[in-house]
């Protein structure tokens, strides 16, 4: 197998794309655009769909990358070019922790998470929680990967568990 040049990283808020974007960039040389950074202005003001439309695009035109998330208004951008989806679908108990664990940490030590924002006790407990987001979001998000995984011409891999994510990570070329 050669190196992925375009990746896309999947899955539910907690389940580690971040975290396994930086791994994959140093391991394989590619360049990573955090998605939080291009979606998110100062103050939790989003970025108009169309102008995250734009960004998107204008990053999966270049022949390496690595994005670490898809959503709603460009998703079909990066899954057209991309040669590797790698889907995070793990457990939701274990999605759900490891949010619960950063955002506790990122409330305890304000933690900059994008262009200036920090999670608050007030976000956490508001109706826009990123816990209450992953609650609604979890089925969604686990059925469209093992729906883009179904698909015979489509290139992802689904990992179930971290040890998963390892042993794949292992077998991975270097760039």
């Amino acid at each position: 197998m050669s190196a992925p040049r375009r990746i896309l990283i999947y899955g539910v808020y907690g389940s580690g794309k971040s975290t396994l974007a930086a791994r994959l960039a140093d391991h394989l040389g590619l360049p990573w655009y955090p998605v939080d950074d291009l979606l998110w202005q100062p103050g939790w003001v989003e970025v108009p769909v169309a102008q995250q439309r734009s960004r998107i695009e204008e990053i999966c035109r270049r022949d390496r990358w690595i994005i670490d998330g898809a959503y709603h208004g460009w998703r079909d951008v990066p899954l057209a070019r991309a040669d590797l989806v790698i889907g995070l679908d793990y457990p939701r108990w274990r999605s759900f922790g490891r949010l619960l664990r950063r955002t506790v940490r990122r409330v305890v030590t304000g933690e900059e998470i994008c262009n200036g924002n920090r999670e608050s006790l007030g976000s956490v407990l508001s109706p826009d929680s990123i816990l209450l987001w992953h609650v609604t979001a979890f089925g969604r998000a686990r059925r469209r990967m093992r729906a883009w995984q179904s698909d015979p011409s489509a290139p992802v891999v689904l990992l179930r568990s971290p040890a998963e994510l390892d042993d794949w990570l292992a077998g991975l070329p270097r760039n």
